[in-house]
């Protein structure tokens, strides 16, 4: 009782308290023996009994115990055996058991594996907490369609565990609100006509919205997140390359184009654009990065961005971020169609971003694309702002 008591709050309530228990034998209903044990033997000698198969039922003792020395010996031994096949489960098992701090390395490990982590055992045992938890990440590194086919298989395993018929108005039944979470306006149109518009989840009023969104400018408003979800950690930062602002640019179907090169790996996710001299007004737009020694479409988005009448720049973003080599020669793309515009002035050749946090620079130096090119140069024109991540 003595050691128990010194070492345990809990106990020291149970043996001690003004609720003190005079049985000479105490019942733990609750508690496996093997954890227990371990819990004694840290209590008695310091000595740490965990493996792979009792590590949770050890954690569940320490905490119901409130012995966070063990605690924290089952946390880091946890830490230390995450790998992307067991994240979910351990994941789960964290948001359980209240430890953040695990939960933030899983939700992490997912980020950075989503693919295996997703296709691993574990991934279909999931709680639906703990599915929507996931689904809300800017930061999941896997293609949307990709996600989609991995809830549809979670669904199945939720309905068999509800007793439910497999049928898709139960699996929809079953996502509740994970289904509003997946992010189809970032799928293309041959990934969504050949899943999710085929797979009786979504109902006909989502798909033809989704259908309009994917093909028609201005683009009707849908019920989904259109936001890239950004296989990067950190800050979104952009860059400016001009320092003024003027009124009158035209379009005549030709693309506006920037040569740049940056002197270190970033990943590029948009372009500032600037609207209508007119007022409020929609564009049509297609934005692309091209690598311009091989002439290879690294990465283009057609769609459409609405402007209010100010010289503000509006933000045209990629459906994923564009991998930027450092000193590689890239051509920024913008095709729009809409009314005159605004434009920059007093170009800068070379522009450097200094992160406010680690003091990292990264140096853009801008030269004139050649060719069709619709006026755009270093000087003046289009494509005023990069948006990227380090």
């Amino acid at each position: 009782r003595f050691v128990l008591a010194v070492g345990s709050a809990v106990f020291d309530a149970m043996f001690n308290g003004g609720m003190a228990t005079t049985s000479t034998e105490i019942e733990l209903p609750d508690v496996e023996p093997a954890a227990f044990l371990a819990l004694l033997k840290f209590l008695y000698s310091d000595e740490v009994l965990i493996g792979p198969e009792t590590v949770m039922t050890t954690l569940y003792t320490a905490k119901k115990y409130a012995v966070p020395a063990l605690e924290a010996h089952c946390v880091e031994f946890l830490k230390k055996n995450l790998r992307a096949d067991n994240a979910f489960m351990l994941l789960t098992q964290a948001r359980l058991f209240d430890e953040p701090q695990l939960a933030s390395l899983c939700l992490e490990n997912i980020d950075k594996n989503t693919s295996d982590a997703i296709n691993a055992e574990g991934f279909t045992d999931i709680d639906l907490d703990t599915l929507v938890a996931v689904l809300e990440r800017d930061t999941l590194g896997i293609r949307e369609v990709r996600l989609f086919n991995a809830v549809v298989r979670w669904s199945e395993a939720e309905c068999q565990r509800q007793q439910l018929q497999v049928i898709p108005e139960n699996k929809r039944k079953v996502l509740g609100k994970a289904l509003s979470l997946i992010r189809f306006p970032l799928m293309t149109i041959e990934e969504f006509a050949a899943g999710p518009a085929q797979s009786g989840i979504l109902t006909d009023r989502e798909v033809v919205s989704l259908f309009l969104h994917f093909t028609v400018n201005p683009k009707p408003r849908v019920e989904f997140i259109d936001r890239p979800r950004c296989c990067l950690r950190g800050k979104e930062c952009s860059i400016s390359r001009f320092q003024q602002v003027e009124s009158r640019w035209g379009y005549s179907g030709t693309s506006d184009r920037i040569r740049f090169s940056v002197n270190k790996r970033i990943f590029v996710v948009g372009f500032g654009l600037y609207g209508s001299i007119h007022g409020p007004t929609d564009y049509q737009v297609n934005i692309q990065i091209i690598h311009t020694d091989s002439n290879t479409v690294l990465g283009q988005n057609d769609t459409g961005f609405s402007c209010d009448g100010s010289s503000n720049t509006f933000r045209v973003m990629f459906k994923e971020p564009v991998e930027i080599l450092p000193n590689v020669n890239y051509t920024a793309c913008a095709t729009l169609k809409g009314p005159d515009s605004h434009y920059g002035t007093k170009g800068l050749r070379k522009v450097i971003h200094e992160s406010p946090t680690t003091g990292a620079k990264t140096c853009f130096t801008f030269c004139y694309a050649a060719g069709n090119n619709n006026g755009t140069s270093v000087e003046d024109g289009q494509i005023p702002e990069i948006i990227f991540y380090t």
